[in-house]
């Protein structure tokens, strides 16, 4: 693997580390599988594209707005859940694959170029930094941010609230809790996430395409069951940096399975390792709680 490589997967790997954290808010916190991030990544990088392009925004808030883009897409699909009691896989899906429509209609077309027009990448190029280092710190910068955002919110009362609705919905609601309205803020913060880091892989990659959504979910659940399989974690902090940490591996894993040249595995592959790996993850996972229930067994 060469540095270049080495450079594109690290960024790559920061980007999902947002989706990532998104991942873990909804999965793991909300205990809510969404799937609607399927469809706000692509999202955010339209609603983006459309601002920088035929908007003349400024790059920083057309990136920003994404945000709120993602926000309403995720509550929509927890007021699916909560409201009417749709399943709550069934109303990702829903909401994703309307999305595939307000994505093209937002864009005009299957695709939005971002050649030629300043994006976040540029904001460094006064101080003549190579190019790939300025997108590596700005993506750092905007994961950092992310990840303490997340840290400080799920610490106060709201944020509280929210980790007891995932945990225990009924001794929530027994203590006054509003657990769907807890869900709406949640997986709406969560969509948000996702949304931003859609916005900011159309700009590193200089296009927005309707089809660049597909996996994502896969992806930022394989970050969050590496980094949490390889990291301790017995807080919010920790858990947090563990989803970044794991986006980062799986994007340097993926990156050396393909360029590996005895595996013989293409660029199409990429779900393939995907698979893969978190598979192998969660079988090694596995094999302390088998051997703990294989010496019980023994002792009794």
């Amino acid at each position: 693997m060469t540095i270049y490589e080495l450079i594109g997967a690290s960024q790559v790997g920061l980007i999902f580390g947002l989706v990532a954290i998104g991942a873990f808010l909804s999965f793991r916190v909300l205990d809510f599988p969404d799937l609607t991030v399927e469809g706000s990544f692509p999202l955010g990088a339209a609603v983006t594209a459309m601002l920088i392009g035929s908007f003349g925004w400024n790059p920083w808030a057309a990136t920003l707005a994404a945000a709120p883009a993602g926000l309403v897409a995720g509550f929509v699909t927890a007021f699916l859940n909560v409201r009417y009691n749709i399943l709550h896989i069934l109303s990702g899906i829903l909401v994703s694959i309307a999305l595939y429509s307000i994505n093209l209609r937002i864009m005009g077309g299957p695709n939005r170029p971002l050649l030629g027009v300043d994006t976040v990448f540029s904001a460094f190029g006064r101080f003549h930094l190579p190019s790939d280092v300025s997108s590596l710190l700005i993506l750092g910068l905007f994961t950092v941010i992310a990840k303490i955002g997340l840290d400080l919110f799920l610490a106060t009362g709201i944020g509280i609230s929210v980790r007891a609705a995932g945990s225990n919905p009924a001794m929530a609601a027994a203590n006054g809790i509003d657990v769907g309205r807890m869900k709406l803020i949640g997986i709406g913060l969560a969509n948000a996430l996702t949304a931003v880091a859609g916005a900011l892989f159309a700009q590193l990659f200089g296009a927005a395409d309707i089809y660049m959504g597909i996996g994502v979910v896969i992806v930022g659940l394989a970050s969050v069951i590496v980094g949490m399989a390889i990291l301790p974690v017995r807080s919010v902090f920790q858990a947090t940096f563990a989803c970044v940490v794991g986006a980062l591996i799986y994007r340097l894993a993926v990156a050396l399975a393909l360029n590996i040249d005895a595996l013989g595995l293409h660029a199409s592959d990429v779900q393939l390792v995907t698979a893969v790996l978190v598979a192998s993850t969660l079988i090694w996972q596995s094999r302390p709680v088998r051997k703990r229930r294989t010496t019980g067994n023994a002792t009794s």
